[in-house]
Order: structure tokens, then C-alpha cells, then sequence
């Protein structure tokens, strides 16, 4: 579906040059005497490069008709990743790079939404924060927690984030998946 550059927001999917990109940002700009442009980051669906393109605010882009599907993760094999849709318990699968570092936030039964194309997984959001387990965390030392210092430690998935000292291991923490920073302690 054609819409102009003026409608473009973030999150969108669209074909530049025959391939699906995601829109990280628009920015639009008015310089001087200039028209008015639509300067937005692209990020290729294909191959995870991120790359500048500039579109005048009338021109035509090709929007992508993808569809949200609310599905369950069930495990990674290989270099797939394997959902299940919950209305129609239809299995799908998406090529593991096509999440990159957010790979580390999925767990096993965590309901999400996946993007469709053509039949075909081409994304996942994730939900704003996720409690991960802490596998591994230095030692706490005794009166270091009033400090506001902190240390790094291992969650599940391999995530490593900073949190306060008296997190140890074995403990439950949330996670903010946008930044993958620490948010709180979790309790059992």
C-alpha cells in the first residue's frame, strides 16, 4: 500500500528497493528554503543493517502489510526460533538472527506478539520487561549496600546487567528489554 513519506511513524515496515525494513525513527525536517523531508533510520529485515534514508514529505514509500499475531515461544533449535500461534496452535518458525541481542530476553511460554509477512516471522515485540533469573553474581560484601554502588552479574539467556550489590545469585530480577537495564528485585 502506497502512503506518503509524511506518514511514516516508528515501528513501521515498508519495501525500500524490494526489501522489508523496519522504521527506527523519522525525523522531519524544514531546512531554510528547502521542502520539507521525512529523514528516517531504516533498519534491513533481511540482514540487520541500520542505514539513513531521506524522502521528501510528498513522495510515495510502499508500506508493508504485516500482521501481529499473538503466539508463544517454545524453544530455539538450530538457528530457528519456534512460536505457536494460541488461537489456531499453528507453529511457526523465525531465523534467530532476525533478533539479534533480544534473543537473551525470550523465555520458554512467554506469550508475545510476532510480526507476519506473507506467512512468513519477520519480528517479535517483546513485552516492556522481563524477570530473569540471576545465574551467577560476585559476592556481596557487608555494608557495601547503603553505597549505591553496582556489580555485574549472569541472568539466564546470558544476559549481563549492572544491579545493586545485595543482589545475589538465584535471584529473580526485571529486566527492562528496551535498554536491558536492571529495574528491580523480583520475589519468588
Amino acid at each position: 500500500m502506497a502512503i506518503t513519506a509524511n506518514e511514516l511513524r516508528k515501528g513501521m515496515v515498508i519495501l525500500y528497493n524490494g526489501e522489508l525494513c523496519l522504521v527506527i525513527d523519522v525525523v522531519f525536517v524544514r531546512p531554510g528554503n528547502w521542502r520539507a523531508m521525512a529523514q528516517t533510520k531504516l533498519k534491513s529485515l533481511k540482514n540487520g543493517s541500520i542505514f539513513m534514508q531521506r524522502y521528501q514529505t510528498t513522495e510515495k514509500v510502499d508500506e508493508a502489510t504485516v500482521e501481529t499475531r499473538q503466539m508463544q515461544y517454545l524453544y530455539a533449535s538450530d538457528n530457528f526460533l519456534h512460536f505457536m500461534d494460541i488461537h489456531s496452535y499453528e507453529q511457526m518458525e523465525m531465523e534467530l538472527d532476525i533478533m539479534g541481542d533480544q534473543f537473551k530476553f525470550l523465555k520458554e511460554q512467554m506469550e508475545l506478539y510476532v510480526r507476519v509477512y506473507e506467512g512468513k516471522a519477520i519480528g517479535v515485540e517483546l513485552p516492556p520487561s522481563v524477570d530473569l533469573e540471576v545465574l551467577e553474581a560476585p559476592p556481596n560484601v557487608k555494608g557495601n549496600s547503603a553505597s549505591g554502588n553496582t556489580k555485574p552479574v549472569v541472568c539466564v539467556g546470558g544476559h549481563v546487567v549492572n544491579v545493586p550489590m545485595f543482589i545475589e545469585a538465584g535471584e529473580m530480577i526485571r529486566v527492562d528489554t528496551r535498554t536491558g537495564d536492571y529495574l528491580e528485585r523480583m520475589k519468588k
